[in-house]
């Protein structure tokens, strides 16, 4: 054995705990302790000095040149056994973990049994080295990452199988929607974990429940899960056809308001407003009827409605109305008149009387048609009947 060893560490990043294959060295051999590294030296063994990053110089009761005397009791063996332990401190992710068993409970939606499983992963660091090594690992030579995880698998299967059943019952999570609640899960589970892992010196970082195996091909969960699905697709369905009525709707109304807006611009460059439009339809279907005026009144349209349409659409509504009231009657109608001496009707447009011959006085309106003259004639300007002298 050389005087003085250097001692150092010389395993890989997956393990948690390593000890160094050199025992009972020398005293004034030195520890070389990395970064993320923390270093325990067991003397007669007891764990005594924690040494961080760097180097150390260690103090053993093995002194070089004593070291065969003090040996010789114990058959060259020196009874100052020494040892060191090194502890990785960096963070252990992607820690696989999984439920031993199925998690018996009752659906609480549709009320059938129901075992389900449970699978995540989770990240590890060691939180104090002296309780990991003391409590955990003892005598051990290497704690691995799959070693811890089996360490704490039966605190893993009693909080996750336990909280899983209990916060599913408690809150009614329907099993088609619980991958909806992992992370939930995740976060819930781990604060119920920290506190076991913490009594041995690890630190859980982090925790993810990934995968709840579903009993899919049991004949009992398939029957409610197509249950489940048709009902929502029934929904979905119903929805789809609602949003098609509303943009069917919409597009009807777009259609109507565009229509109307088409019909408003061509009203106002040609001169005329609804009102007027009506009128004109009004007036030529009147114009169209062969009772005449007859028919007018059956209709419920004045002489006095008509006149006015005719008046607000212009000149081709006055020349249907002229048209359709031309023939009610060819004759023209002349004002009955009198004889002033005797009493006797006059003949229309006589300046005597046929009768007693009286002299009849001329007068400044149209015995025929009534319309007041303006100026000397001998016609009637309106209707063209000859003006008594």
């Amino acid at each position: 054995m050389a005087i003085a060893e250097v001692i150092k560490y010389e395993g890989d990043n997956t393990t948690f705990i390593w000890k160094h294959p050199c025992e009972d060295f020398n005293t004034t051999s030195q520890l070389i302790v990395h970064e993320s590294q923390e270093a325990i030296l067991f003397l007669n063994g007891q764990a005594l000095d924690l040494f961080g990053p760097g180097r150390h110089t260690l103090e053993t009761q093995n002194i070089p040149l004593l070291r065969r005397i003090t040996s010789i009791p114990t058959g060259g063996v020196t009874p100052f056994h020494c040892e060191v332990y090194f502890i990785n401190k960096t963070e252990q992710m992607a820690i696989g973990w999984g439920t031993n068993s199925k998690v018996q409970y009752i659906e609480p939606t549709y009320g059938f049994p129901i075992s389900i499983g449970a699978s995540g992963e989770m990240s590890l660091s060691v939180a104090d080295s002296r309780k990991l090594l003391v409590k955990l690992v003892g005598t051990e030579r290497i704690l691995e990452r799959t070693q811890i995880a089996t360490y704490f698998r039966a605190f893993l299967m009693t909080r996750v199988k336990t909280y899983i059943a209990q916060e599913m019952k408690t809150s009614s999570i329907n099993i088609f929607e619980i991958d909806e609640r992992l992370e939930e899960f995740s976060t819930a589970i781990k604060e119920k974990l920290n506190s076991d892992f913490l009594e041995y010196g690890v630190n859980l970082k982090k925790f993810f429940v990934t995968t709840v195996v579903k009993p899919d091909g049991d004949s009992q969960y398939e029957k409610f899960k197509e249950l489940h699905f048709r009902q929502y697709a029934d929904i979905a369905e119903a929805k789809l056809r609602q949003k098609t009525a509303v943009i069917d709707a919409e597009t009807e109304a777009q259609k109507t308001v565009i229509d109307s807006k088409a019909q408003a611009t061509k009203r106002q460059q040609e001169g005329y407003t609804y009102a007027q439009e009506r009128g004109f339809d009004v007036a030529e279907g009147a114009a169209k009827n062969e009772g005449g005026a007859g028919n007018f009144a059956g209709m419920g349209i004045g002489l006095g409605m008509m006149t006015g349409v005719g008046s607000t659409v212009g000149g081709a509504v006055n020349n249907a109305i002229g048209g359709a009231f031309a023939g009610v009657n060819n004759e023209p109608q002349q004002a009955t008149r009198f004889c002033d001496q005797c009493g006797a009707e006059l003949t229309p447009g006589a300046a005597f009387c046929d009768n007693c011959g009286a002299k009849q006085e001329t007068s400044d309106t149209c015995s025929n048609c009534g319309f007041k003259f303006q100026k000397p004639g001998k016609f009637c300007p309106k209707c063209g009947a000859k003006r008594g002298e």
